[in-house]
């Protein structure tokens, strides 16, 4: 380690903080642009929406989580009803790789008089994902090669991911399986279980997808209740959107159910504050309300929340209605997704404006999850300046440098 001049560091020392990357780390400013959509509150309310597409719905039918999924928007033609589309929207339709689905709830959360609404951009095919780029690839975690057993992949030592569907009842345009999701192929998952069965030293399942949360209560438990009989199962997991695309879902059924299994946590996945609406913030502490520890995976995505302002609003929202920010993802090298992809030192530079300027709570852990099957590699600041005769010199989010004796 580089070696710096000593320093008289009874007090901090002002300097520039620069990490990897030579990113500056400073107090946050806003562009007139970020601090006007800081709230990021959509135009009109779900209710407004009901009313002015489905009139004759009633309020009942409306908040049936069956009714959104038989509802669900599943050819792009059909969103012109709710807003003109661009030629690009319209490009991409015949093409696109990946399912179109969105559930009338998720539309009325976008602002349709926006062509670049970030909720719309999530879900609605454009035409640069026909493009691939340097990198890409169908499956870039190498799942496939981890995959032990049909809808199995075990690719850390104790932990094992469970396929439970490839159904979702919206399907982001950058989605890590895309190569898998929406195609009707299930099939049974006795396989998956046996083999967990088998390999004792899985102590952690992680039951994903599609979005396990869109199965039917007495689908998701008895795969849950398959898990908590096996012994060195300690943990399950659970990874969903449905809060945020379909809150519906979060019925009080459900959460007794969820409940008969702990420990058990969920993980929400998020990208944008205007996904927190009431009927969200309901779902997500009516699961809180049931034990279960609720954290958050949020993709950064150009365009989307790649600004300072929207992550740090979204993460206090999260907190505000009880979910713990867990992970901020680089996105992944899915083939069509240049246009979603930021550089790493965009990411860094948004830890670095979360560190220190606001709660520790709300600091997610950024993280790359490495191409050909690595595992997730955190992605950090290198905040340790230097060491002299045993003194090693630090600097904190303002750029101070201090010195910390070591035990030697």
């Amino acid at each position: 380690m580089k070696v710096l001049k000593m320093l008289d560091l009874n007090q901090a020392v002002q300097i520039p903080q620069r990490h990897a990357f030579g990113i500056e780390a400073s107090a946050p400013k806003l562009s007139s642009d970020e601090a006007s959509s800081e709230n990021c509150e959509p135009p009109s309310s779900p209710l407004a929406f009901r009313k002015q597409f489905y009139p004759k719905l009633s309020k009942k039918d409306w908040n049936s989580w069956q009714w959104q999924l038989s509802n669900r928007i599943t050819d792009i033609g059909e969103l012109e009803r709710f807003f003109p589309l661009t030629a690009s929207e319209k490009a991409a339709a015949a093409e696109s790789r990946l399912p179109f689905a969105v559930t009338p709830y998720y539309i009325s959360l976008m602002n349709r008089a926006d062509v670049r609404d970030p909720l719309r951009r999530c879900m609605v095919p454009s035409a640069e994902e026909l493009v691939i780029s340097r990198g890409e690839a169908a499956d870039p975690l190498a799942e496939s090669r981890h995959e032990a057993a049909p809808r199995l992949i075990h690719r850390y030592p104790d932990r094992a991911l469970l396929l439970a569907t490839d159904f979702c009842s919206a399907y982001c345009r950058y989605c890590t399986r895309s190569r898998l999701v929406g195609q009707d192929e299930q099939g049974s998952l006795e396989e998956a279980l046996e083999y967990i069965r088998v390999h004792t030293e899985i102590r952690d399942v992680l039951v994903s997808g599609g979005d396990p949360l869109t199965l039917a209560d007495c689908a998701l438990e008895r795969i849950l209740s398959a898990l908590r009989v096996i012994p060195h199962v300690e943990i399950i997991r659970i990874g969903t959107k449905v809060p945020m695309v379909l809150p519906q879902r979060i019925t009080a059924s459900l959460v007794k159910i969820l409940k008969r299994y702990h420990p058990l946590f969920i993980s929400i996945h998020t990208a944008h504050p205007q996904e927190i609406t009431p009927e969200a913030k309901t779902a997500l502490e009516r699961l809180a309300g049931g034990g279960i520890p609720l954290g958050s995976q949020t993709v950064l995505l150009k365009g989307v929340n790649d600004s300072v302002a929207v992550m740090k609003n979204l993460m206090h929202k999260l907190l505000m209605a009880r979910v713990r920010p867990y992970y901020l993802y680089q996105c992944d090298p899915v083939k069509g997704t240049s246009h979603f992809r930021t550089s790493v030192a965009a990411g860094l530079e948004i830890i670095a404006n979360l560190r220190g300027f606001t709660s520790g709570y709300a600091v997610p852990t950024f993280v790359v999850d490495a191409p050909g099957g690595g595992g997730k590699i955190p992605i950090q600041a290198n905040n340790i300046c230097g060491e002299s005769e045993g003194d090693l010199f630090l600097m904190n989010y303002e750029g101070n440098i201090f010195k910390y004796p070591q035990v030697i």
